[in-house]
């Protein structure tokens, strides 16, 4: 296998985070909430195994519930063997839309709502979580945002359904935009998602499964989704698939979608992606489509722990050129596989061992071998605080 220098790689994403003048977005996925831990040293906010237990739980109650052990079962007749609370709340929303008047699968339209509610309650309940402190990897993100004027925004594109990205904006009093204006009231404007003119300093956040604060509405006669506290009633918003739901869901996911696509096709843009494991096929499409007919834009993805972990992403990092994946022992870039280069002697780096550390090998310790921790989002905040520390 090829080897390739770590340092230059990790200098290299430093020069494109330096960039003011570039577009530069950031993606963050489920990864990026598990890493901060609660004062019992658990994930603040579980991943998507741990929530679909603890929403089963809820649910079932301790008991058996026939409703829900119907679309599991459905599941895994149709070869799904490894589904998880989005692919259950998928499931539970395709069949209500076929269900009309009548059942479908054993199931009614009531029923299918009923469920469908339970599962968003329980959702919104796990996700309502507040960072602990202001030293969190989603302050150092919001730091580094809101440090330097420039010449294009900065984008977020997250898949998380929390609150903790606006917790750590709003901290640091670093403004954004999320798709919604008004003040007692705010709605969602997909025409502002499109215009864009607000000032550069302004972060764009767009969250592309939805938020456990947005609700749907009818008013007029119309659905509408609008913004509002989310410890208030109302039909949670949060849309995991690509089902296409009723015109409430349906805008601001493809609005959404939209926005990422337009990003990547506008040349350069720069677009970093963590915690996310690429398990999203829908959203799979979108980046490696987009980047196909702009072969100047650049996405990086820091992936947590070995590379091997990850053959989804392998196999599409393996035929797109500009979609590099970085992982603690090794890198796809430019559709070639390599693990991280062995020095002879410990390199000089200002870089934390956070970021990258260098350790003995235990059959040659002469070697030393390197292992790129920017895959975890908590070292990755770290490197964004090196960043800012040096642009301050």
């Amino acid at each position: 296998m090829l080897s390739e220098d770590p340092l230059r790689q990790v200098n290299l994403l430093m020069q494109c985070l330096n960039q003011d003048k570039k577009r530069i977005g950031i993606l963050l996925g489920a990864g990026c909430p598990f890493s901060i831990k609660n004062d019992a040293g658990k994930p603040l906010i579980p991943d998507i195994k741990g929530l679909t237990e603890i929403v089963k739980s809820k649910i079932c109650d301790g008991e058996k519930d026939v409703n829900w052990d119907n679309i599991c079962k459905q599941l895994k007749e149709d070869g799904i063997d490894e589904y998880n609370i989005e692919d259950i709340l998928s499931r539970v929303r395709g069949l209500r839309d076929y269900a009309g008047n009548g059942e479908v699968r054993g199931l009614s339209k009531v029923v299918l709502d009923e469920l469908e509610n339970k599962i968003c309650q329980e959702i919104k309940a796990c996700v309502s979580q507040k960072l602990p402190n202001k030293a969190t990897p989603f302050h150092n993100l919001a730091t580094w945002i809101g440090l330097i004027d420039r010449s294009e925004p900065i984008e977020i594109f997250t898949t998380n359904y929390d609150l903790l990205i606006e917790q750590a904006h709003e901290d640091l009093r670093v403004p954004f935009f999320d798709g919604f204006i008004g003040t007692c009231h705010p709605f969602f404007d997909p025409y502002s998602i499109e215009l864009d003119k607000l000032p550069s300093r302004w972060a764009r956040l767009w969250k592309i499964h939805g938020s456990i604060n947005w609700r749907s509405d009818k008013v007029d006669g119309y659905l509408k989704v609008y913004r509002t506290d989310p410890e208030k009633g109302g039909d949670v918003v949060i849309h995991p698939s690509h089902l296409k739901y009723d015109q409430s869901r349906k805008m601001p996911y493809l609005a959404m979608m939209e926005r990422l696509r337009r990003f990547l096709i506008t040349s350069p843009s720069i677009l970093i992606i963590i915690g996310y494991s690429f398990g999203d096929q829908h959203l799979n499409d979108v980046i490696v489509q987009s980047i196909q007919g702009s072969p100047s834009t650049a996405v990086f993805a820091l992936m947590y722990g070995s590379l091997s972990n990850y053959e989804n992403a392998i196999s599409l990092a393996e035929e797109r050129s500009n979609l590099s994946l970085i992982a603690e022992d090794g890198a796809i870039i430019g559709t070639k596989q390599f693990h991280w280069k062995e020095l002879q002697e410990m390199p000089e780096s200002e870089l934390s061992k956070e970021i990258i550390e260098w350790k003995n090998d235990p059959l040659d310790e002469t070697c030393f071998k390197a292992y790129v921790k920017l895959g975890d989002f908590q070292s990755f905040g770290m490197f964004l605080q090196e960043i800012s520390g040096a642009l301050d």
